[in-house]
């Protein structure tokens, strides 16, 4: 394992776990937490620090589960609280943080206090409830879509979401207290981090005006929401070793950086680099961006290629656009998976030997790639019906064993049929497949972490080619990728210790990163 144990988030190799979707122990075709201990072993014989577990609680699953009803609870179909805890015990025992993912911005409307607040009690005014004959503003949801739901006599109330999400109002004090006692509900039971959901929203402008190009956005990055960060920063300094980390999606660094303070947040997504072309002058100078934005705030920088909610890097990277933003939908373009898998294995390479924390979404271990042939009837994602867009492409089951669907991901006999299809090419990107096999991505994931040992060595850029993306980190490593047209040759060096592709005699093909001994 790669983290150092004091702020162990500043190194660590993060694995997201997306419940649903990572192992069933009960056989409902529906991942739970049973299935999570039962693979635990995976994990460490992958050698991550830490699991970042997608919301686990009491939903209605509007939104596959941010849409929470009871953030002190287990939602049933992933199993207990009491499980819940045990599987955080079985993490430590064998050297694995669990993340938990909070999601302040709102709550289900079948939550208590929004069912209360309907009913006309105090309740309402935890959330932004406002009567108009008209809907108060025009405000395009983080979905897509509007933004307001009539209830009744010309009242309505505001979701950025779905609206099953209703938006909390953290003017109220209450709403604050709430959540600083969720953390340490959390804390209390070994927790060793929060991921803090959509953290740059919680704040809206009262007046309500509209968007308007070049003025303050009125519902995003409001400065009040730092004050919330600081008073979590307290609650989590008064225990050892916890982490809070934040979902910013910020395209001013400035203003990024701002929730990387010492008194704010430990760490944050950077998702400049999920987003860049497959360009080495654009990938190097977002690198460079995110290096210098958070070396001048003191802060571990990050580094993410995928998540829940984003296009597998495989199939990104075989397309002819290889960029990924919310607002430019590539479902259906060709892709190339032999392109793209030679791509993700050589910026796996990349991202574990940059300085930072490196986090991996499930799946990413395995080579998958974006399942593309899950029938309409079957998309469970609210975003599709508002952007044209599913993410359920990218939450498919995990394959773990076998030649055919569900590939081992019930670990009971005659169970269900997994709630998303998985395609019937998995068979070769099984962990049981790629077990021991050298050439697997699973085994250049486990090689890497492995090998991946550079705390507080700074990375010194080589000057090679323009089309090389060529560092070291301290005195005796070297990262190589390189995304000319053409092969070239390596630099000197003691000993190759892991390369992404095979080799051309002495020389670096296109598409390949490797890892030298200086």
């Amino acid at each position: 394992m790669s983290g150092s144990t004091m702020q162990w988030w500043r190194d660590a190799v993060i694995y997201q776990v997306y419940p649903r979707s990572f192992a069933d122990g009960n056989g409902d075709g529906v991942g739970d937490v049973a299935g999570i201990r039962a693979r635990l072993g995976h994990l460490r014989d992958l050698g991550v620090d830490a699991i970042w577990m997608s919301p686990w609680y009491p939903s209605p699953m509007a939104d596959a589960g941010y849409d929470v009803s009871d953030f002190r609870d287990i939602d049933p179909a992933f199993g207990t609280l009491a499980e819940a805890e045990a599987l955080i015990a079985e993490a430590h025992e064998i050297g694995i943080r669990i993340i938990i993912d909070v999601v302040p911005n709102h709550v289900s409307s079948e939550h208590p206090w929004f069912r209360a607040a309907l009913a006309g009690g105090p309740e309402r005014d935890y959330f932004w409830f406002r009567k108009s004959q008209n809907m108060p503003t025009n405000w395009v949801g983080e979905f897509g879509g509007t933004t307001w739901t009539k209830v009744d006599d010309d009242t309505w109330y505001l979701h950025l979401f779905t609206p099953e999400q209703p938006d909390l109002n953290w003017e109220h004090p209450d709403v604050r207290a709430e959540f600083e006692s969720i953390l340490r509900f959390w804390f209390d039971r070994g927790a060793d981090g929060i991921r803090i959901d959509s953290a740059a929203l919680l704040f809206k402008d009262t007046a309500l005006p509209e968007v308007t190009d070049g003025e303050p956005h009125p519902f995003h990055d409001l400065d009040a929401v730092h004050d919330v960060y600081r008073s979590w920063r307290r609650i989590a300094d008064e225990y050892a070793d916890r982490a809070l980390i934040g979902e910013v999606w910020m395209p001013d660094v400035e203003r990024f950086t701002n929730y990387l303070r010492p008194d704010e947040l430990h760490a944050a997504f950077n998702f400049d680099l999920l987003g860049c072309a497959w360009d080495p002058y654009k990938m190097r100078s977002s690198i460079e961006r995110t290096l210098e934005s958070h070396a001048h705030i003191g802060a571990p920088p990050t580094w993410v290629l995928s998540n829940h909610d984003v296009t597998r890097h495989v199939t990104r990277y075989g397309r002819a656009d290889t960029t990924f933003s919310f607002d430019n939908n590539l479902d259906g373009t060709p892709v190339d998976l032999e392109l793209g898998t030679r791509r993700a294995r050589a910026a796996a390479l990349l991202t574990l030997s940059l300085p930072g924390a490196a986090y991996i979404y499930q799946g990413e271990e395995l080579g998958l790639w974006e399942n593309e042939t899950i029938p309409e009837d079957q998309f469970q994602d609210p975003m599709y019906a508002r952007r044209g867009h599913s993410r359920d492409g990218c939450r498919v089951p995990l394959p773990w064993s076998g030649d055919e669907p569900p590939y081992g991901f019930s670990a009971v006999e005659n169970p269900a049929d997994p709630w998303l299809p998985q395609p019937a090419e998995w068979k070769d990107r099984t962990v049981q497949t790629q077990t021991g096999d050298p050439n697997s991505m699973l085994e250049l994931y486990r090689s890497a972490i492995r090998l991946r040992d550079f705390t507080g060595q700074e990375l010194t850029w080589l000057e090679e080619e323009a089309e090389l993306l060529a560092f070291t980190r301290g005195t005796g490593f070297a990262c190589v990728l390189n995304l000319s047209e053409t092969p070239v040759p390596l630099p000197e060096h003691r000993t190759l210790l892991l390369a992404s592709s095979p080799l051309d005699g002495a020389l670096l093909p296109r598409d390949t990163a490797v890892w030298l001994r200086l």
